[in-house]
């Protein structure tokens, strides 16, 4: 099947034991909805591709994954994209060999491409400082947007966590925020004195002008929540007046965040509370970026360089 045919087919193909399974990590595994979304789209596409060659589910072997994982190969897929598909199927198995469905796992044993280690794009602390005096604070929306930037990089917010934020989430008494992370994951990240009087002016004297329709902290001018598309945007707009030409996203205001207090001294398992990160590993890519400026500060100042 070609690309482009794939590109056009109904994506509408189910299977009750992939409906059983994403069940499941609604309810359980508490996954997020980006998360899930994911996941659907990937088993899917699995499904389709035995539909495609008259497979089964039921019938899936070893060979048929290797199969497939030809095929994506064939499709000219990112290794990150792969890699998605198969831990996915990994899930779906090792769920069904856990329900008595299946008797073994043929997935368990397959291996994810190698991933280029990307370092995170991030802003130095003189281009932060230009996008947090762009927005205009005598007008409702670019106060809007002041707040949402210094949140962003007060407390490194993903930019799913900063549009689900409600007004309860902020304790002005500690100056602290309550985010919900990925899989439902909560943490308390403690915000700067400047952030904290951004954030009360805006739900005490702000908030309301726009009409609220919706119960999050940030509001479109219909006053229903922003979405983060709309977020995207406002950011490039953003970055864009303040002379920054590479291209940057709301996580960049996140890789900031990080980058910046380890530059000030902060430790690394204090970095990876803030960020929310399970796993440390997540948060020693940062690691990465100070390993190679101070390797720059030898090269330029020590005398036998």
């Amino acid at each position: 099947m070609t690309t482009h045919a794939r590109a056009n087919r109904s994506p509408a193909l189910h299977h009750p034991w992939v409906d059983a399974y994403l069940q499941r990590l609604t309810v359980e595994k508490g996954l997020a909805e980006n998360s899930l979304c994911a996941y659907s789209t990937d088993l899917a596409d699995f499904l389709h591709f035995l539909a495609d060659n008259g497979g089964r589910l039921e019938d899936t072997s070893k060979d048929t994954l290797f199969l497939y994982l030809v095929t994506m190969r064939a499709r000219e897929l990112k290794s990150r994209t792969i890699s998605r598909h198969l831990s996915a199927l990994r899930g779906l198995f090792a769920y069904l060999v856990e329900e008595g469905l299946v008797s073994g796992n043929p997935a368990e044993l397959l291996e994810n491409p190698k991933l280029p280690r990307q370092l995170p794009e991030f802003l130095s602390r003189e281009e932060v400082e230009r996008m947090l005096a762009l927005p205009l604070l005598t007008d409702k929306l670019g106060f809007r947007d002041r707040v949402m930037l210094e949140l962003l990089y007060a407390a490194g917010l993903r930019v799913s966590e900063l549009v689900g934020l409600r007004p309860l989430d902020f304790d002005p008494q500690t100056g602290v925020l309550r985010i919900w992370g990925k899989g439902g994951k909560e943490r308390l990240v403690p915000i700067h004195a400047t952030a904290q009087t951004f954030l009360s002016d805006w739900l005490t004297s702000w908030r309301g002008l726009f009409s609220p329709r919706d119960q999050e902290v940030f509001l479109n001018r219909s006053g229903r929540k922003l979405t983060r598309q709309g977020v995207w945007k406002i950011i490039k707009r953003y970055a864009e007046k303040a002379g920054i030409t590479r291209h940057i996203s709301p996580h960049t205001l996140r890789h900031s965040f990080a980058t910046h207090l380890l530059e000030g001294g902060a430790d690394l398992r204090s970095v990876q509370m803030l960020l929310g990160h399970a796993d440390i590993s997540a948060t020693e890519i940062y690691t990465h970026i100070q390993s190679g400026r101070l390797k720059a500060v030898h090269d330029r100042f020590h005398p036998r360089s």
